[in-house]
């Protein structure tokens, strides 16, 4: 801040409006590539500094993308087909969850997050104390954010598995892509009826998840939508959905995660599937190099994401400044534990689809991601595995 006198001077709100505008402005200016820039900057004008996503109960956006019939509805990828099989077999109903499973966000034997996931102690060092009922709430609150973020995704997740569905140019992809609609109209159903049955509250969406959706919705390239979707949102999405199964007491919670889990370890693996060979082999080496900047840029998005500037807006404005919430939130061990289990899904399927070249590898590093680079991509790790590990 160039004049932190007058700055000092400026009511509570506005300081946190201006740093939310200098976050964002700072978040756009880093971009390199002109043709990132051009197909993120919209989306990120209209969530990160309109905050559209925050204006009303509806938000239209306009879809650009070709929709791809094949006269012919050959059986053109096996891998696909497979995956098609496997999910008409993994095909679940909402209904069957323990709906009557009672349940108290605030019961110490039942957490919806354990005591230590966000160390409510440390606000402490910024001058902020809570009582063991509010350090509960607290974690209530961010248990509560988590999944009405997740929602939000889901509902992203939807209009992009149909938006795939219809451009997406393997027929075999087409019939998976109709089953992860289902999918995803099912993880609509049942995050939506837990916050409103269990919980009785629900999140605003995050203005960084808005970006992308916005930009994914608009983008005309199949490809994209698979990138932006099947990799970078449901690759995290994944990892996150993981790290609450393990972490949380509730059990009605962990029913309905391991049930959405399963769903999504196939959906990744779909992106990877349909965009490995298109990328190793059927883009020009200036276009791939659009494909890695654009999904370094909504890695640092998503990871952003997460630092839950809605429960900051609720709960400490005036109290904290942004920059004290994100030191708390980044040092906070289940939001360390999130971002470690998330990226280490999400960028070894960036590496087995081919854009996490040496070109881009030195901003990963930069950003203190490309350490998960080894890890096992999605074709090459099962929804069971996945279930087992998390034990």
């Amino acid at each position: 801040m160039q004049n932190p006198k007058l700055y000092n001077l400026l009511p509570v709100r506005m300081r946190s409006a201006l740093e939310r505008w200098l976050d964002a402005a700072a978040m756009l200016a880093s971009v390199r590539d002109p043709r990132v820039l051009r197909a993120l900057g919209p989306s990120g004008v209209r969530g990160l500094l309109l905050q559209r996503g925050k204006q009303g109960g509806a938000t239209p956006m306009r879809a650009h993308h070709d929709a791809w019939f094949d006269w012919h509805y050959p059986s053109d990828q096996p891998a696909m087909a497979a995956l098609y099989r496997r999910a008409k077999e993994g095909q679940w109903d909402g209904d069957d969850l323990p709906w009557d499973t009672s349940v108290d966000p605030l019961d110490p034997e039942r957490p919806l997050l354990p005591r230590g996931f966000i160390a409510a102690e440390r606000l402490g060092d910024f001058g902020v104390r809570l009582t063991e009922r509010e350090e509960a709430s607290l974690r209530c609150a961010f248990a509560t954010w988590m999944l009405s973020q997740f929602l939000h995704g889901e509902q992203g997740a939807l209009f992009a598995a149909a938006q795939v569905t219809e451009a997406v140019q393997f027929f075999d992809g087409k019939l998976y892509g109709a089953t992860q609609v289902m999918d995803e109209g099912r993880h609509v159903e049942v995050f939506n009826r837990y916050l409103d049955t269990k919980l009785n509250r629900l999140y605003q969406v995050n203005d960084n998840l808005f970006v992308i959706l916005d930009a994914l919705m608009q983008d005309g390239r199949w490809d994209m939508k698979f990138l932006g979707m099947q990799i970078m949102i449901e690759g995290l999405a994944l990892g996150a959905f993981g790290v609450l199964y393990r972490r949380t007491g509730e059990p009605l919670l962990k029913a309905l995660l391991k049930n959405v889990i399963q769903d999504e370890a196939r959906h990744v693996h779909y992106g990877v599937v349909a965009l490995r060979e298109h990328y190793t082999h059927g883009l020009s080496a200036r276009d791939r190099e659009e494909r890695e900047d654009w999904a370094f840029e909504v890695a640092l998005l998503l990871r952003n994401r997460f630092l839950a500037f809605e429960v900051y807006d609720e709960w400490f404005a005036g109290r904290l400044s942004r920059a004290q919430w994100v030191s708390f939130v980044q040092a906070a061990p289940g939001m360390q534990e999130f971002r470690e289990v998330m990226f280490r899904r999400l960028v070894p399927n960036l590496r087995e689809i081919g854009l996490l070249s040496p070109r881009v590898a030195p901003r990963y590093e930069a950003a203190g991601l490309f350490r998960y680079a080894d890890g096992l991509a999605a074709d090459r790790l099962t929804a069971e595995g996945m279930l087992t590990e998390l034990q």
